[in-house]
């Protein structure tokens, strides 16, 4: 019998692609590719990156509590539904059932594999990196006309992360990459005073503002091999999400909140002006954020930008006038103190703004005026939405959006995770969007087929080749 997905697509007149589909290892056989592929080195990044979780199950709640660590996802994968646990581990199955699903094409992005980028281990993180994306190469190769993995990238230091987008991309030919952010870094100065305590106090590096590196050459090896940065990064576990008892507060709204932070590093730091060719995509936190967060850009800048800000230097007080009004309508004390010059800031403003270099927050983004936004950030930015996330259509609300924008979204099935409970539901699931009457067919076109085309094919115009949606891809891209 077809499936509904099956029936949807047969349907559309255009592919859909997944952008971003999860595979889960099999861990006795991904622990042995590491071993084999990278040494025990590997091995030990998988190890630390398992234990983490693992340590923190086998606490209880109370002794979570005593070492502010946050409840863990337990029971994460699909086991009721045999097949679709099957499907997740066994990339050739999910091959096969592809066209059940309504899928044409599909990123797939790992589950274990996303921890190995963020473990705080030089040696065991860049051998690890590299020996998981040689097995992942080996394994999805002759899958590549219907899915392509996406290599895992560290970002703890620059070269670290050239050496592995050579590697992974230049050498091995994968197309997608996800980059680590929010790298947790040493406060200095407890590094300084305390050594023993430097991993109670630390700081979140979200690579595009205030980084403790230059990440421009990374961007421009991003450029010179032709691939998109990914992002795929929660935040579950650090300040407001740290519930030691209650895995659901930890978890609503950490991928948003995380995208958040580094989305909004990479525009502030002007990342998206000085890498024009460039597309970033933010994955599993929907789109509300961005809605709100492009929103928050552009109401900022009107009142922080360099000339907004004179309406508040301190130099621009009229003294003698404020004086005068004091005396006719303050209390006594408080006109005195007026007259003092007490608590109403320093005649110099230069001394009261921190000692940055350039006062204009937006400086880093040549921002002239509002119609930069779309440049720089709705061009640009893209944006990874469930299936049954309502929040989808706000993206496609241009009534609703500053400028008229329609923030660009990229349809991400998350199947693998425990959050799918039927693999062949997702595409139909997302199209409820259509059925409500809250977007129509052209904007769910843009959501599964052609935003996906742009997003990876801006940089990489051959991304498709060889694929199924080749030849729809490129059309797609010949009429920009």
């Amino acid at each position: 019998m077809e499936s509904d997905g099956a029936k949807l697509r047969a349907g559309l007149g255009h592919p859909v692609i997944d952008a971003d589909g999860h595979w889960l290892e099999y861990g006795p056989v991904v622990g042995e590719a590491m071993r084999r592929i990278g040494g025990d080195a590997a091995l030990r990044a998988m190890r630390i990156n398992g234990d983490r979780v693992g340590q923190a199950l086998r606490m209880s709640p109370a002794e979570r509590r005593r070492e502010n660590i946050a409840q863990e996802a337990f029971w994460g994968a699909p086991t009721k539904n045999t097949r679709d646990r099957a499907t997740a581990m066994m990339p050739k199955l999910l091959y096969e059932r592809l066209d059940e699903f309504g899928i044409d094409f599909s990123i797939l992005f790992p589950t274990m594999g996303l921890g190995l980028p963020r473990v705080n281990d030089t040696e065991a993180r860049v051998a690890a990196c590299r020996a998981f994306n040689v097995y992942q190469a080996e394994l999805f190769d002759p899958l590549a006309d219907r899915m392509t993995p996406a290599a895992v990238i560290p970002m703890h230091h620059p070269e670290e992360a050239i050496a592995e987008l050579e590697h992974a991309v230049g050498e091995l030919g994968l197309k997608a990459v996800m980059l680590n952010s929010m790298i947790d870094r040493p406060v200095a100065k407890v590094a300084e005073d305390r050594p023993d305590a430097t991993d109670l106090a630390v700081w979140y590096d979200c690579i595009g503002l205030d980084s403790a590196y230059d990440y421009d050459p990374v961007w421009r090896k991003c450029e010179e091999l032709s691939v998109s940065p990914t992002f795929h990064r929660g935040s579950r576990g650090r300040a407001f999400r740290m519930s030691p008892s209650n895995f659901c507060y930890n978890h609503i709204g950490h991928f948003a909140a995380a995208s958040e932070a580094v989305c909004k590093a990479i525009f502030l730091g002007g990342v998206t002006r000085r890498f024009p060719g460039l597309n970033f995509a933010f994955l599993e936190g929907g789109v509300g954020f961005a809605c709100l967060l492009y929103a928050d850009l552009i109401g900022h800048w009107h009142i922080r930008n360099r000339a907004a800000l004179e309406d508040v230097n301190p130099a621009n007080l009229d003294r003698d006038e404020l004086v005068a009004l004091a005396e006719r309508f303050a209390p006594p004390q408080m006109a005195a103190a007026i007259r003092a010059g007490d608590g109403i800031g320093a005649r110099n403003g230069a001394s009261t703004t921190g000692g940055i270099a350039d006062i204009d927050d937006y400086s880093a983004c040549g921002i002239a005026s509002e119609q930069d936004f779309g440049r720089l950030f709705v061009e640009p930015f893209f944006f990874g939405c469930e299936a049954d996330d309502s929040n989808n259509a706000w993206a496609f609300n241009r009534d609703c959006n500053p400028l008229g924008a329609e923030i660009k979204t990229l349809f991400g099935s998350d199947i693998g995770h425990f959050d799918v409970q039927d693999m062949s539901q997702v595409v139909t699931e997302a199209y409820e969007l259509v059925e409500d009457g809250r977007i129509d067919e052209a904007g769910f076109r843009r959501f599964v087929f052609e935003n996906p085309v742009h997003f990876w094919g801006k940089t990489n115009p051959r991304f498709f080749a060889g694929t199924r949606v080749a030849e729809a891809a490129g059309a797609v891209l010949h009429d920009g």
